[in-house]
């Protein structure tokens, strides 16, 4: 398969849709369902993986991995780009799926989503098992899609080596790459039943091609057939062409259901699927509630207090009457028809409260002259306050030399992130080696997912606790 990868026509196919077994080719998809774990939040590239002895034991290419080691998946992503590595491709789809038949299960249904109609994956690192199969077209078209989907991480199939945490790592396409001008990339693959495939995409000129071959004789024999397949699109293809990118599949989650978005403050709907909780700026003020007026206690409630007083309410009145003797002379009579039930309704009659003392008619104000402060201090830029409770928590992007420059950054942060930084405050602050920039007034969890966001976009990035 030859396609013009600017705007997916196909150049040339022959037996483009036949099954057959794409080997290492597979590490492509293993490759593109990370990056969309990464890009949502599900791992980071700084997560400590745990090597299960299933990934330490696969067979070669691999990075040597060990049952019990714990690397960082930014050196797994790099073994198995690069080196192609069977053991580093396992643990990625271990970590982030929990088993190798989930995560085959989710390379399976988001090859549907991109369009690869004729692929079915069983592995995460393509080994030959039965079923696991797929088409010149469709390695073709995914091959598009890593290129547009996630272009910050496709610049790692052109690396001739690669640090990947234990080893520095060679690439298995690197003839190719060194061989043919204006070649970077994609992945090789090799099994004896697959025989030696390679999806490449090369650019010249303002054009650039994307081949595959699968089923080659050797290595030197289907580099040049991918060469020539390279050559045949370049001189077939127009120089300029519209510009038409492969329409990015929608974020359905691990489970393969989509994320359901609710509200802040509204209850989970009852279906199943992640559930994604938005807060937001209220778009109006809300009417505080009036005052309730007070309210008549019940002829039932008070003659049953009478009922159980009985003689003693009596008593009381009395009691009430004689103590109030010195304040008779000036006071008003009692009324001689009050009886116990008026004193009980009366009792439990809620009082309203006092009204407030009313402004004066003119206010002075005191004339106190400003203390000078001390010492100067360095001001702090607050661009906007948050008020939610529990959010005392933040992420640093970095300290710079000027405030202009921190304050700059945190504005082109902010605008690259809002799902995360939308209603974040914006703080510089000045230190002893230069300005840090920061975002304040997150939760904890809102600190963690938007520091984890950012470092997917290769912004560097870390949490600040309510210190």
């Amino acid at each position: 398969m030859v396609m013009d990868m600017r705007n997916g026509e196909v150049i040339h196919a022959r037996n483009a849709d036949t099954q057959l077994h794409p080997a290492s080719l597979t590490k492509m998809m293993t490759l593109y369902v990370a990056f969309e774990a990464i890009e949502n939040g599900e791992i980071s590239l700084d997560t400590l993986v745990t090597v299960s002895a299933n990934a330490a034991a696969e067979p070669p290419s691999k990075l040597g991995l060990r049952a019990g080691q714990k690397i960082k998946l930014r050196y797994l992503i790099r073994a198995a780009a690069v080196r192609s590595a069977n053991d580093a491709a396992t643990a990625i789809g271990e970590a982030i799926a929990g088993s190798e038949a989930a995560y085959a299960a989710r390379m399976t249904r988001t090859a549907k989503a991109l369009g690869m109609s004729r692929t079915q994956f069983k592995n995460m690192h393509g080994l030959t098992r039965a079923g696991h199969m797929s088409t010149a077209r469709d390695m073709t078209l995914l091959g598009r899609h890593v290129f547009f989907d996630y272009p910050e991480y496709y610049n790692l199939f052109s690396r001739r080596t690669a640090d990947a945490g234990v080893a520095q790592v060679p690439n298995t396409n690197r003839r190719f790459l060194d061989a043919y001008k204006g070649a970077d990339g994609i992945k090789t693959g090799y099994t004896s039943a697959a025989g030696f495939n390679l999806v490449a995409s090369a650019e010249r000129g303002g054009k650039r091609i994307i081949a595959t071959v699968f089923g080659g004789q050797s290595t030197a024999a289907r580099n040049k057939q991918v060469a020539e397949l390279l050559d045949l699109g370049f001189r077939k293809v127009p120089t300029r062409v519209a510009l038409r990118p492969p329409s990015k599949p929608a974020y359905v989650g691990p489970g393969g259901t989509a994320p359901v978005v609710v509200a802040a403050g509204s209850a989970a709907p009852s279906v199943a699927g992640k559930v994604i909780r938005v807060v937001r700026a209220p778009q109006k003020s809300i009417r505080p509630q009036p005052r309730p007026l007070p309210a008549v206690p019940d002829e039932s409630v008070v003659a049953a207090v009478v009922a159980a007083l009985g003689a003693e309410i009596e008593t009381v009145i009395e009691d009430v009457v004689t103590a109030s003797a010195a304040e008779a002379a000036t006071a008003p009579k009692p009324d001689p028809a009050v009886n116990a039930e008026a004193v009980v309704a009366t009792a439990l009659a809620p009082r309203a409260a006092p009204p407030p003392e009313p402004r004066p008619a003119e206010i002075i104000l005191a004339n106190v002259e400003p203390e000078a402060p001390a010492e100067a201090e360095a001001p702090e830029v607050i661009t906007r306050l948050s008020s939610a409770g529990g959010r005392h928590w933040g992420i640093n992007v970095g300290r710079y030399a000027s405030e202009y420059e921190a304050e700059r950054i945190l504005l082109k942060t902010a605008l690259v992130e809002l799902a995360t930084l939308g209603e974040a405050l914006r703080k510089v602050a000045r230190g002893p080696q230069g300005f840090e920039a920061n975002f304040v007034g997150l939760t904890e969890d809102g600190a963690d997912l938007a520091c984890r966001r950012l470092s997917a976009r290769n912004t560097s990035c870390r949490v600040i606790g309510p210190s």
